[in-house]
This record gives structure tokens, C-alpha cells and sequence, in this order.
């Protein structure tokens, strides 16, 4: 019978970690006499970065004197204690491939079921002091697992496991934790580990994410191969060509008294690749001679499937893209675009559809509204969209002749300061803005899939106001086109400051340049820097990342042009197109979606 040898605690407190502050439970120690189990934890112990960590799916982390033997032999090491790993239970028996999804054990006074492995993160190679923990932990089938409390009560280090019930489908907790992060994802496996009822939330997303693409993909417009995990990150087919190609403009039309398009046709005059609904172009300009290129995403605003591509830009008071676009590009000028990309994108499904957006916001959800008038589609789709007035109002009469083809379609469209010649009720809804009341008051039907794109403020309030009307954060979908927002779990931040050049610049000769293209930065590379994820860090760009060690995917990084090698390699490789920057190097000019 398995032994419970140890119960350790510890609540979050404050920890140094590369000129950062981290804050973070990971510091667990051992308890002498019983401790109660209660249904979110342990009495006496915390989790520092409740998003990852904690909750009534993963009370409590259990991991095996057996994994503390393999580790120090592989590490050379004799100087582990209970609680190194991070775990509440230090347990003599309960191996990671004997231990399934769903058993149960009763421990001292209380009983428990396991809800799924550990998500491991860079936290446990900090305790560990190896910044390869997580990958490692993964690569050999010894994450440990979390538990929830079925019935609280007491326990304490002595006490025997009593295992009471079985998991359905015997699934262990190695296989499962394979079946996520390690290549390979056959649908026989996710269906089968989507049978386990205890299979906590999070990981059942996951694996239905995995069995979509396992059964052709959910893009709208038919399914294309894709390669990456969707179980980690949104992805999508690979990009058409790498890099940039040469494009001719073939048209210029104004959609509002600020927005403009272009259409943009193959330079050799082959139709273009099909491109999805939602998704954007790169495009290099240069407008000073002298300097450096200057790299801009705009939404893909005309229909999908159609021979030419067509964008839409803003023209921004002192947008140094915009203004070079709008008054020195003409019909007939050639510039460089790469392939579509983006995982903003209309699913197939039969599910009603709400279309969200303000300003040029309304680019990329134009398209989504294209492709369902195209069918024409039988869903009850909606089009809500905020404007200033009628001359700030793009794509007013396409949009209306959309609908029209839409036998379930239906428009509300706001103005926020509408002129005297704005007609309500045939040019705009309702004065004023959308906002929970507004929203709420329409009566969205709670099992649609809404897209949202626009100022970061109407996006969030647009989707807190969906969650308010009974919508699941899974069916909200919102896309963003400037920075993105920073996911540094656990690091106490402060203001962020402006991305910038490099404090310091390591001697020797630069490497290839590496651009952040979203922050419109171009630095050159130096190895002292480490990784590509290090290097953005050092710049202040924002970037995402958890593992940092190739496992997670959290960093997964659109690759527009360039090369990376891997130190180490991801124990599952990017999306064709993409790189994984926490643990990747460029190998020649690299411009990055950031």
C-alpha cells in the first residue's frame, strides 16, 4: 500500500529571479502533525499565481519518492527535501504511469480524486535551480498529478493510501500528460481521455481543441492542414510562402472620411492563395530610404477566396505606415506583403455568430461577414459595429448588402456622436456606445460564437458584457492589432515601460537583425543574449511565455521571415511559420509578429 512520507506547505512569498520579481507558492515545507485538506488546498498553504495554479481542480499536487530517486541520480544530486518539487504530498508509491485520471484514495480523514497532471511551468526549475525542469519533467513521464478534496478532513505524514474506486478508461496519468505536450495526438486517445468525467476542465479543452484538428480542422472555408499543437495555442494552416513577395496595388478606395483600401494583386498576375476569414497581411515598407524597413499588419477586408487581396488602413494622425500608404503609394506601385496568417478565425459550426467591432476594427469580422453571405449561410448571425457618425461609418452599404443575403441576418449599429444628417433607424441603430446595458438589452443568444475587434477598451468591455448576457469564454474570440499583452505568470510588474534598442549592446560582431514587427523595433542579434524571448525582454517588448523551455507554447510566435535553431529542442515543434522564442536563436534576419 502507498505511503503518504510527507506534507508540505508554504504560502507565496516574494523571490529574486533575473532582476524580476517573482511571487510564487512553489517554496513548500514540511509539516509536522495532521494538517486538514480542504477543498481549495491545504490549511496553511497558497498559490502565488492563482491563473496557473490552484483552484478546486488542483487542491492538491502529489508527487513520488521513486521521481526524487531518478532525479537526483540523473542530476548528480543529494541535496533534495520534501517539497522540492513543489508538492503538497510526498508519496511513497502512486507512480505517474500506474495512477489514472479519476481514481480515488482516501488519505487520514479525507478523500481524494485525481484531476490531471501537472502543468509544469519555469517555477519548479527556480525552486530546482535548472531552467530545463519543465521540459524534463515532461520528456520523462514524471510530471506528478493534482488532486481535488471529494471529502475534507485531516491528514498527516505516516498515513497509508487507500486507493477506493478506478478511473474509467484506466488512462494514467503519464499517458495523459504525453497525449497533451509530446508529438502525436491520435484520436482514439483524446476521445478516450474526454470519457473520464474527472478530467479537469482545462485539459478536457485542450484535447476537444486536438480532436477538432484530429477531424479536419474548424476554419471556415473547408478544412486545411495544420501543423503545431491546438491543444497549447490557437494555430492555423501554415502560411502560403515564406517571407515577403512583391504585390502590385491595383486599387485605392476610400471607406470613410479615415479609412482607405487596397487591393493587392500577384505581381506576376497568378491568383493569390486563398486566404481565411479573419486573418491579416504583413506589410514591408520603407519610407525613409535611409532607414530601417518598417513592418505593418492589416486585416484582410474582401472577401475570402478571391483572386486579389484587399486591406484596409486607418489613417492615423502621425502613423508613419498609414500616411506613407495613403500619400505616396498609387495604383500601379509595387510592395512586399507575406502570406496570410492569424488564428482569428470563423469556425465552422451551425451555431449562431456575433460580429463585434468598432472603427477599422471592422476589417478583419468584414471578411467573416463575407464568407457567410457567400453560402449564403442559414445561422442566425448578427453585425454589431460602433462608429463616431455616418462619415467615420466604413463599409456602411457593403455591409447592409451582406446582410441582405443572410436570411438570419440582423444589424445593430451605434453612434456615438451622430450628425443631423444621420438618419436613426436607416443609418444607425442607437445613439450613443455599446455597453452591458446595450448589449444585454439585445438578448444575444447564449450559445453563438462572437468575434470582437477593435480599441482594447471596447474589446474588453464587449466581452465582459457577453459573459454577463450567459456567453462562455471559449466562444469569445478577439483579435488585436497592435502589441500584445505581456503573460509573464508570477512576475510582480509594474508600469510597462515603451520598448527601446538594447540598455546594453555585448562587444563582438552582430549577428543577423532580428525586427519585433508589431513594435516596430529592429535590433541586432548578439548570442550573449541567450534566447529570442531574452533578447525581446531586454527591448521591453511584450511577450508571452510560461515554461520557458520549450514545453507550453505559450511563446509560439508567428515567424514572418528568417530562421531559428533550438537549445533545447521543444519537446514539440512550433506551427510551420512560427518559432518557439523561449528557447530559440535566429540564423539569419528574423522578423517577428511582436
Amino acid at each position: 500500500m502507498a505511503t503518504l512520507t510527507s506534507v508540505n506547505v508554504g504560502l507565496p512569498k516574494d523571490v529574486a529571479w533575473r532582476g524580476a520579481t517573482v511571487r510564487t507558492g512553489i517554496w513548500k515545507r514540511p509539516v509536522t502533525g495532521p494538517v486538514t485538506a480542504r477543498r481549495l488546498n491545504l490549511d496553511g498553504d497558497g498559490q502565488g499565481d492563482l491563473a496557473g495554479h490552484g483552484g478546486e481542480q488542483r487542491a492538491v499536487l502529489v508527487y513520488q519518492l521513486d521521481s526524487y530517486r531518478h532525479w537526483q541520480q540523473y542530476m548528480k544530486r543529494d541535496d533534495f527535501v520534501p517539497g522540492q518539487f513543489g508538492e503538497n504530498f510526498t508519496v511513497d508509491g502512486l507512480a505517474d504511469d500506474e495512477v489514472c485520471i479519476g481514481d480515488r484514495y482516501r488519505i487520514g480523514d479525507a478523500v481524494f480524486e485525481v484531476t490531471q497532471p501537472r502543468v509544469t511551468c519555469y517555477r519548479v526549475g527556480l525552486r530546482l535551480g535548472e531552467p530545463q525542469m519543465a521540459a524534463l519533467l515532461v520528456s520523462h513521464h514524471r510530471p506528478g498529478f493534482y488532486m481535488r478534496v471529494l471529502t475534507e478532513g485531516r491528514v498527516r505524514a505516516g498515513d497509508e493510501i487507500a486507493k477506493i474506486a478506478s478511473g474509467p478508461e484506466a488512462m494514467t496519468v503519464a499517458q495523459t500528460d504525453a497525449l497533451l505536450y509530446l508529438p502525436g495526438h491520435p484520436r482514439p486517445e483524446l476521445e478516450r481521455a474526454l470519457r473520464v468525467p474527472a478530467l479537469s476542465p482545462g485539459w478536457q479543452t485542450s484535447f476537444r481543441a486536438l480532436l477538432a484538428d484530429a477531424d479536419g480542422g474548424s476554419q471556415a472555408g473547408g478544412s486545411q492542414a495544420r501543423s503545431g499543437n491546438s491543444g497549447l495555442t490557437n494555430t492555423a494552416p501554415p502560411p502560403a510562402w515564406p517571407g515577403f513577395r512583391p504585390q502590385e496595388i491595383v486599387g485605392i478606395e476610400p471607406e470613410s472620411a479615415s479609412i482607405f483600401s487596397l487591393t493587392l494583386a500577384s505581381a506576376d498576375r497568378e491568383p493569390l492563395p486563398a486566404a481565411l476569414p479573419g486573418q491579416y497581411l504583413g506589410i514591408r515598407m520603407r519610407p525613409d530610404p535611409q532607414g530601417p524597413p518598417v513592418i505593418r499588419n492589416y486585416s484582410l477586408s474582401g472577401r475570402p477566396g478571391a483572386q486579389t487581396y484587399r486591406i484596409s488602413v486607418k489613417q492615423e494622425p502621425h502613423g508613419v505606415a498609414s500616411t506613407y500608404l495613403h500619400q505616396h503609394m498609387k495604383v500601379g506601385d509595387i510592395i512586399d506583403v507575406a502570406a496570410p496568417r492569424g488564428t482569428f478565425l470563423l469556425k465552422n459550426a451551425d451555431t449562431p455568430v456575433l460580429l463585434l467591432s468598432a472603427g477599422i476594427g471592422a476589417t478583419p469580422v468584414l471578411a467573416m461577414l463575407q464568407a457567410l453571405a457567400a453560402q449564403p449561410s442559414p445561422r442566425p448571425i448578427w453585425w454589431l459595429h460602433a462608429a463616431r457618425d455616418g462619415e467615420n461609418h466604413p463599409f456602411a452599404e457593403e455591409v447592409r448588402t451582406l446582410l441582405a443575403r443572410l436570411p438570419a441576418g440582423r444589424s445593430f449599429v451605434s453612434y456615438s456622436t451622430p450628425r443631423d444628417t444621420d438618419r436613426p433607424g436607416v443609418d444607425y441603430t442607437f445613439a450613443g456606445r455599446f455597453d452591458l446595458g446595450r448589449i444585454s438589452g439585445l438578448k444575444p443568444p447564449q450559445d453563438a460564437d462572437a468575434y470582437i475587434c477593435g480599441p482594447d477598451a471596447f474589446m474588453t468591455d464587449m466581452t465582459e458584457a457577453l459573459k454577463a448576457c450567459g456567453l462562455s469564454a471559449s466562444r469569445i474570440h478577439t483579435e488585436i492589432f497592435g502589441a500584445v499583452s505581456a503573460v509573464n505568470p508570477g512576475v510582480v510588474t509594474g508600469p510597462a515601460p515603451a520598448p527601446h534598442q538594447p540598455a546594453r549592446v555585448p562587444g563582438g560582431r552582430p549577428g543577423p537583425s532580428v525586427s519585433f514587427a508589431r513594435t516596430g523595433l529592429t535590433t541586432p542579434w548578439h548570442p550573449e543574449y541567450g534566447t529570442l524571448l531574452e533578447l525581446a525582454e531586454a527591448c521591453d517588448v511584450p511577450v508571452r511565455w510560461s515554461c520557458r523551455t520549450g514545453v507550453c507554447h505559450t511563446c509560439e510566435t508567428a515567424l514572418v521571415t528568417g530562421g531559428v535553431d533550438y537549445s533545447p529542442d521543444p519537446v514539440e515543434p512550433p506551427a510551420q511559420g512560427s518559432a518557439l522564442i523561449c528557447c530559440s536563436t535566429p540564423t539569419a534576419d528574423v522578423v517577428l509578429d511582436l
